[in-house]
């Protein structure tokens, strides 16, 4: 059949090649806006809902402490929450590796605080405020405080993130000492997702005050120095005497009652850490 002067024929076969690339661009477009969803899910899921549930879960467990403490009860994990005495366990965890093999003071025989304001000579060969046995792994059994940044959550041992960090808590380096014992007490925690207690931890300044609470004291910690930055592996900050193994001018050459606070930097990455150090400046019993 001829086409008639002047008019477009179309013939089937040209509908159909149409009809199958609509049918394509369609198809296509509903996978793009549904794997758009659901990475808007994940999304909302990993900042607001895991955040949710972890600040939640960290308030619930800070109020069980308290009551614990208060009615010298046994803990929820089933051990008795008094306040760890030693290193907490022979093997250190985390993103500084092993604090083991760095010259760790942890034992029974460390020393005891210094006097509130003092200049961190021992009053005796043993803390007035040691308990008999170490926390188990994961177990609870402090509370930080830092009130520049309105955060208050429990202090768990272990930097495991399945049953510490996850769960919004701080987790202490094992290995590293325990509060107000000579050495240093090492803790990490979250900067995004799961609670982020340590979100704004760079907002810490020189002599702000930062308090851990156990069952038998409450020992007052004043930050001294900010490393905004350094290698995962820098197992230095974590040491006894702490002091960055990557930038040496941070740090200490002298022993002490030191604290150490790291996170990941810079945010929504792992790829470094920032340290925060502070000074024991007094304790107090409960």
């Amino acid at each position: 059949m001829r086409a008639v002067a002047g008019v477009r024929v179309v013939r089937h076969g040209d509908r159909r090649r149409r009809a199958r690339r609509r049918r394509v661009l369609w198809g296509g477009g509903e996978v793009l806006v549904t794997a758009g969803l659901v990475l808007l899910l994940l999304v909302v899921h990993q900042l607001w809902w895991t955040n949710r549930e972890a600040r939640r879960g960290a308030e619930r467990k800070v109020a069980a402490l308290e009551r614990e403490w208060g009615s010298g009860t046994a803990s929820a994990d089933g051990e008795a929450s008094g306040e760890p005495g030693g290193t907490g366990g022979s093997g250190a965890s985390g993103a500084f590796g092993d604090s083991r093999g760095s010259g760790g003071s942890g034992g029974s025989g460390a020393a005891s605080a210094p006097e509130p304001g003092g200049s961190g000579a021992s009053r005796s060969s043993r803390s007035p405020y040691t308990p008999a046995a170490p926390p188990r792994r994961s177990q609870a059994y402090a509370v930080l405080t830092i009130p520049r940044l309105d955060l208050r959550v429990p202090v768990a041992e272990g930097v495991g993130k399945a049953d510490v960090l996850d769960k919004g808590y701080v987790g202490h380096y094992r290995g590293t000492q325990q509060p107000g014992r000579a050495g240093n007490f090492a803790l990490a925690g979250h900067r995004n997702t799961h609670g982020e207690p340590f979100r704004y931890l760079p907002r810490l300044r020189r002599g702000d005050v930062i308090e851990v609470e156990t069952r038998s004291a409450t020992y007052t910690y004043g930050v001294d120095q900010v490393l905004p930055r350094t290698s995962a592996r820098d197992s230095g900050v974590v040491r006894p005497v702490p002091r960055s193994l990557v930038r040496p001018g941070y740090g200490y050459d002298e022993p002490g009652y030191y604290l150490t606070l790291t996170t990941c930097t810079p945010e929504f990455t792992s790829r470094y850490r920032l340290v925060v150090w502070a000074k024991l400046v007094s304790m107090r019993p409960r």
